[in-house]
Parts: structure tokens; C-alpha cells; sequence
């Protein structure tokens, strides 16, 4: 893991990990892949908030490609009624983490691809995330490639906490509500 050093170094392809004290319910216990970052903002979508929605009632022709988890997931609390793709080609190098990419969602998925659909994103204006990383509101981390795509997105949160290294990997254990331990 690399520390998070300042704005000198832009996160794109990183993950936000909520830390255990954010209480904000759009962030409570998410992971965000970071899609893009720079002196203009961030933008990302929520990897592990599923909804009960399906995908064939929005975008019938991804649907396959969706795989056992065929549902949108929430990718963030900014304009929800826009639909994100993030599309894999088989190990095809188009954004930092293993062969994700932003897809083209008025296109049919390509032949042999896998997506994960999101309704929303979650977006932050110029220095305000680089702030909430200083008031320890996010974990910055790198992604594994299939972070994406987990086939546990429930356990996502703690499953990246518990990768890492130290004391670090003690935050997968944190308690939801810390007055009950």
C-alpha cells in the first residue's frame, strides 16, 4: 500500500475506504474506485451497494454480461437517474486496475465482456476530497483487480481493510456501532 502523500499524487484507479468513524449514509462502510482525479475534483462510484433493481429493466442488452450479480448498484449519492458501466475485456489495459474500464452503455457490451452497472456516482469538487482525506474520513488504498467485479460486494469493506498491512487490517473488525462492543 502507498500512503496517501498529498496532491501531488492523483488517485485515479485508487480506492476510498470509508473509515469506521464516517457516519455519512451515502459512505457508511463503502469502497469507491476512484475513476478519475485531479485539480478539477473526483469523481468514483460505491463498489459494494447493490440494490434489489435489475439490470434488464434499465439496459435489457447488458444484462448477461452483469453476471450472477444482475443488479445496479448505487454508485453514489450524484444524479442517480445517470447509469455507469464499468467493463472488463479480459485483462485488456485501459484504466489503472486490471482491464476496468468506463463503458459505453449505449453500445452492446463487447463479445466475452463483464460489467457491473451503477445507478449514480459519487463526485467531489476541487479540494474537497484532498480535505476529507485530511479530517481521516477515507482510507486510500490501492485496488486489486478484482475489486471491480467481487463476487462478495457486502464483504468488500472489510475484506480491503483486512488486506492490509499492520494495524491497518484491525479496521475489518471494527464494530458497526462501537457503543455496543
Amino acid at each position: 500500500m502507498r500512503e496517501y502523500e498529498g496532491m501531488d499524487q492523483h488517485l485515479t484507479g485508487r480506492l476510498l475506504v470509508a473509515a469506521p468513524t464516517l457516519i455519512d449514509p451515502n459512505f457508511f462502510r463503502t469502497v469507491v474506485l476512484l475513476l478519475s482525479h485531479d485539480e478539477d475534483g473526483a469523481v468514483g462510484v460505491v463498489l459494494n451497494r447493490p440494490s434489489g433493481e435489475p439490470v434488464e429493466a434499465h439496459l435489457p442488452a447488458w444484462s448477461d454480461a452483469t453476471g450472477e450479480w444482475n443488479v445496479v448498484f448505487v454508485g453514489g449519492p450524484v444524479q442517480p437517474e445517470v447509469a455507469v458501466g464499468l467493463v472488463s475485456h479480459g485483462g485488456v489495459e485501459r484504466f489503472p486496475v486490471g482491464g476496468v474500464e468506463v463503458g459505453d452503455l449505449a453500445q452492446d457490451p463487447p463479445p466475452g465482456a463483464r460489467a457491473r452497472i451503477f445507478s449514480g456516482y459519487s463526485g467531489w469538487g476541487p479540494g474537497q476530497l484532498e480535505a476529507e482525506i485530511a479530517e481521516q474520513a477515507w482510507i486510500v488504498v490501492d485496488a486489486d483487480p478484482g475489486d471491480a467485479f467481487t463476487a462478495d460486494p457486502e464483504g468488500l469493506w472489510s475484506a480491503v481493510l483486512r488486506r492490509q498491512p499492520g494495524l491497518m487490517s484491525m479496521l475489518a473488525t471494527f464494530p458497526v456501532d462501537p457503543a455496543l462492543n
